[in-house]
């Protein structure tokens, strides 16, 4: 049975779609079947694994959400074996309005992702920056949510009406919806801010917290503007070894 994690984070810049394509490459590397989903429409995962946005709209992520094709009719096989991806496109923003009075609005992604998703051993959904009812598609599709957090005191501002959203979702759409954990991304060990919050965000959330640490890393920067996951763009990375990590952590976590 496919596990499916929600990448969400209403926060912009906190490495949210760096996550997603890296934990699903990680993931794919070792031997899992692995979907990943675009469900930003800025569609920054899509073109980070080397897919233009523009290339074909008539079968991206909006599409299958308005029920205009099946969820495997947008299926996209990447450069890495195991990893197939749903496209998005900017198209997507129209969901929340046109969908904005129909019965069962929100579970439209989870209605399309039911039939394929035992296809998979992990489906990881890249969430839209916003708290709006593309990211509430998301959260009821999935069975766990991870929360990259940036150290930075502005970073943690935002997490409470995250976790508020997170709460609705499970109260009255998907009450098995679970936080997967917190992951520190972009963290620099010679700031001193960056140490700080880090220790009150594992003071405050203990275990939830995973014990990998995504470093700042000019090479994963780099590598989406090559259509690439890190692993496949510098092997040899800092970036590459904290996302083995993370992926190895997930799936001691899920023991699969």
């Amino acid at each position: 049975m496919g596990k499916v994690i929600a990448i969400s984070n209403q926060k912009g810049g906190v490495g949210k779609t760096t996550t997603a394509i890296n934990l699903a490459a990680s993931l794919a590397v070792l031997e899992k079947k692995v979907l990943i989903i675009d469900a930003d429409p800025q569609a920054n995962t899509t073109s980070g694994l080397n897919f233009s946005p523009d290339s074909d709209q008539k079968r991206t992520l909006y599409e299958v959400m308005i029920g205009k094709i099946g969820l495997e009719d947008a299926l996209i096989q990447t450069e890495i074996a195991n990893l197939h991806m749903v496209p998005s496109h900017i198209n997507l923003v129209g969901f929340e309005i046109e969908m904005y009075e129909e019965d069962g609005k929100e579970t439209a992604l989870k209605r399309a992702l039911d039939p394929v998703k035992d296809n998979y051993d992990f489906v990881i959904i890249d969430c839209s920056p916003s708290l709006g009812l593309i990211t509430v598609n998301s959260l009821a599709a999935s069975d766990s949510v991870v929360i990259p957090v940036q150290p930075e005191f502005f970073a943690l501002e935002g997490l409470g009406k995250l976790l508020q959203t997170i709460s609705l979702v499970q109260k009255g759409i998907n009450p098995n919806l679970t936080t997967e954990g917190f992951l520190i991304t972009m963290f620099d060990g010679r700031t001193r801010v960056h140490t700080q919050v880090a220790n009150e965000l594992r003071s405050h959330f203990k275990d939830m917290v995973f014990n990998t640490v995504i470093q700042r890393n000019i090479r994963l920067s780099e590598a989406p503007s090559h259509g690439k996951p890190i692993i496949l763009y510098d092997v040899i990375s800092n970036g590459t070894t904290n996302y083995l990590n993370f992926a190895k952590e997930i799936l001691e976590r899920n023991k699969q």
